[in-house]
């Protein structure tokens, strides 16, 4: 991945106000799955750039795609290493571990309406895997990366803790992805409890900046497409569901607090909580604010409801993450709602 001058200056203020954190990690061995997507590729970039000694294992599907997303980070291929698998069957490392983090999973909501049970396998037989993996090794430290969906579909502004209840229902197809992240987590619990695994979980919110490729099938990059290319955007429902959102850098430092200072056998809530806002306003946002300043393009917000279905989205929701836990920790979100989207145009832009 070619790092752009944003993203360079972004990965420095990181390290300086993570000193402590890459001190920690540094000359240590970090095992990560998910390695090629957008937040595993941005935790490496943060670690290879922050320390001096500290290597990376990345396991990857395809090696050769992540040596090629990774050469510009590591060019004489000394501090990133690989191991190729399906994260389903079992993973085999001989050198030693020092942390995990397991950031693997399907992403796309077409595929938990269209490829459930997929969903499911990959969900608790590689959580399974990477935790075996993590109490072999003895590792220091373990984090599961899960979703702010486990949550349900709450309907109101209310703020959600982590002691937040759901109500999801589990003859949804689209349940699959969330009710299998819930049994994910309790797999950690489990761990932690039964083995002494050190496993913690974060909870994130949508995270996106630079590294979002350009067909993303996601919100946030279809409005930075519409905005490149002088597009008007149109929404499919009323964009009534609320949520918070996290800059990909914020969300590599709330992941990597955890890892190094979280308690075991705990979830913490990770999102800007300012950028609290709905579809339809962030749709505004990018058109009245973004698209003119950034791309110069004028564009508007238009509204065609039909039948949504086969999209996988979730139902109408208002998800206001309560992040305190994670600043007790000594975490805060650094990168409002503006900047994001004009940091993702600006890596997006051909």
């Amino acid at each position: 991945m070619s790092l752009d001058e944003t993203l360079i200056n972004d990965l420095q203020v990181l390290g300086k106000e993570n000193a402590d954190i890459f001190r920690e990690l540094d000359s240590k061995t970090i095992f990560l799955s998910g390695a090629t997507g957008l937040i595993g590729s941005t935790l490496i970039q943060a670690i290879i750039t922050n320390t001096h000694s500290a290597k990376v294992i990345a396991f990857v599907r395809n090696t050769d795609k992540a040596k090629k997303l990774f050469q510009d980070i590591d060019p004489n291929e000394k501090r990133i290493s690989y191991v190729t698998g399906d994260i389903r069957n079992g993973i085999d490392v001989d050198e030693p571990i020092d942390y995990i983090i397991h950031a693997a999973s399907e992403t796309s909501s077409k595929s938990f309406v269209e490829a459930p049970i997929s969903v499911i396998e990959i969900a608790i037989g590689g959580t399974r895997n990477m935790l075996e993996l993590a109490h072999q090794k003895k590792v220091k430290g373990f984090v599961y990366l899960s979703s702010m969906e486990v949550y349900g579909t709450p309907h109101d502004d209310e703020k959600i803790l982590e002691s937040h209840g759901t109500d999801l229902d589990t003859m949804s197809v689209r349940t699959s992805y969330p009710e299998s992240k819930r049994l994910c987590e309790s797999l950690c619990a489990s761990y932690a409890s039964e083995l002494k695994v050190p496993a913690k979980v974060v909870h994130l919110t949508q995270t996106f900046g630079p590294g979002v490729q350009y067909n993303d099938g996601r919100i946030f990059a279809e409005l930075s497409r519409c905005a490149i290319e002088g597009r008007d955007i149109v929404l499919h429902t009323k964009g009534e569901t609320k949520r918070n959102y996290l800059y990909t850098l914020d969300a590599a430092s709330a992941i990597l607090t955890v890892l190094t200072k979280g308690n075991f056998a705990e979830a913490y809530n990770a999102a800007n909580e300012e950028t609290y806002c709905s579809i339809y306003e962030m749709a505004q946002l990018v058109a009245q604010m973004v698209a003119p300043e950034i791309t110069q393009n004028k564009i508007q917000v238009k509204i065609e409801e039909g039948d949504i279905s086969s999209f996988g989205y979730a139902k109408t929701l208002h998800m206001n993450l309560d992040t305190t836990k994670l600043k007790q920790l000594g975490w805060q979100a650094r990168t409002g709602l503006y900047q994001m989207f004009a940091k993702t145009i600006q890596s997006m832009h051909p």
